[in-house]
């Protein structure tokens, strides 16, 4: 055996000639890690990444044979090997942090969705969600019900398509969570609209609702009709107004009054049908209305104001913006999905006026809109918004109806 100084020039020898690509794959990963995450790879991990690389490349290169093992130029070599990493690391994540950021995690999360999934609707783009497989259980929760879980793989949701990937994510949960009051779920969607869905079923009682720094308090009230748990409420009592959120209403149980039929002329329905027959019961609980006793939850404030009251007055006010948005969650709320439908070249509605195909009552769907082709003069095409039954439908029209799925399925399939 050589002398010792002899051993550790050896040693700094073997550390640098098999710590080379160790030092690469180090200072790549400190650079990839800082740059996209901007968080900063743990040396622990680097060095034992780099020492596993580098007896690798060792053995490959037939450096430990019997006499280097048992030698102390191995020990040299290791060290020699674990400092290079961790400078290769250091120089990486410095590289890291100095870069312009034009590649980031929270960028790729930015993406937004496909133009080809998307719909002009009134000069605004519109993606239609879908899942894109079953809905599957969330680990910790009891699973979804048989019916739930068909419910759920069969919805589509329409929103806003210039918005990112993690926003329509984040909104589409929401919507998961309001409409059919499941106590969690998750959601991953890709850039052709297609979502993979996780969800929990709902849960009892009123503590996973209540949110945190909220209070629950009851008051007994005149109930509107239609209200259901997550609307955003105002309830008067006396001078004071107090803003909180629905948790669990229930009236005295009286049939809501049924609402008007709109005027017509010529007795002709807006479309097509007529308003007679029962209404369908909505799958999510709403009030019927009247007499009756809601919880909501509210400021710590706000619950000493409603506990001294024996009775108040209830309003539910619009949780967005557009009201068109309120009118769509209500319409989900009783099991009705949207869909756009083309009218075929010598199908049964092409030639046939609204009114004689009698859309409502033979396909159980609702027009709520007609969109023509472009014309040949401005090349734009025309809306009419609840056409009524005597409007001739040709070609080319793009009806957008309302109904349950398996009617718009039907529906789509005998027009198309």
């Amino acid at each position: 055996m050589a002398s010792l100084p002899v051993e550790v020039l050896y040693g700094i020898y073997l550390g640098l000639l098999t710590g080379i690509i160790p030092a690469l794959v180090s200072g790549s990963l400190g650079f990839l890690f800082k740059y996209v995450t901007g968080v900063t790879l743990p040396g622990l991990g680097v060095v034992v990444l780099s020492v596993a690389i580098a007896g690798v490349n060792g053995g490959l290169m037939g450096l430990l044979d019997p006499t280097v093992s048992s030698s102390p130029r191995l020990l040299v070599a290791v060290v020699v090997i674990m400092m290079l990493s961790l400078w290769a690391h250091s120089q990486g994540d410095k590289l890291g942090v100095s870069m312009p950021k034009r590649v980031t995690l929270a960028s790729l999360r930015r993406r937004n969705i496909s133009a080809d999934v998307v719909d002009i609707v009134g000069g605004v783009g519109k993606v239609t969600l879908r899942p894109s497989g079953p809905v599957r259980d969330m680990e910790g929760y009891p699973p979804l019900p048989a019916d739930l879980r068909e419910t759920i793989a069969d919805g589509s949701w329409s929103l806003p398509a210039d918005l990112p990937l993690a926003e329509l994510e984040s909104r589409l949960v929401d919507r998961l969570r309001t409409e059919y009051d499941l106590a969690d779920a998750a959601v991953t969607l890709d850039t052709q609209g297609r979502a993979t869905i996780a969800a929990a079923p709902p849960a009892s009682g009123l503590s996973r609702r209540v949110p945190p720094g909220k209070r629950a308090v009851s008051v007994t009230a005149l109930l509107p009709t239609g209200a259901a748990r997550g609307d955003s409420v105002v309830v008067r009592a006396g001078e004071a107004r107090v803003a909180g959120t629905l948790l669990s209403a229930k009236s005295d149980g009286s049939p809501a009054p049924a609402p008007p039929k709109p005027d017509t002329d010529d007795g002709v329905a807006t479309d097509g049908g007529t308003d007679d027959g029962p209404v369908p019961a909505p799958t999510a609980p709403t009030t019927t209305g009247g007499e009756g006793r809601l919880t909501a939850a509210v400021t710590r404030e706000q619950a000493r104001t409603l506990l001294d009251v024996d009775r108040a007055q209830v309003a539910v006010t619009s949780r967005g913006t557009r009201r068109e948005f309120e009118l769509v969650s209500l319409l989900r709320r009783s099991g009705r999905r949207f869909r756009k439908v083309s009218v075929g070249a010598e199908g049964p509605l092409d030639g046939v006026t609204i009114g004689d195909a009698s859309i409502r009552d033979s396909y159980d769907v609702t027009v709520l809109a007609l969109r023509r082709p472009p014309d040949g003069t401005s090349g734009d095409r025309s809306w009419s918004f609840s056409p009524r039954g005597d409007t001739e439908l040709s070609a080319g029209d793009e009806l957008f109806v309302v109904g349950r799925q398996p009617a718009l399925v039907a529906f789509t399939e005998a027009v198309a």
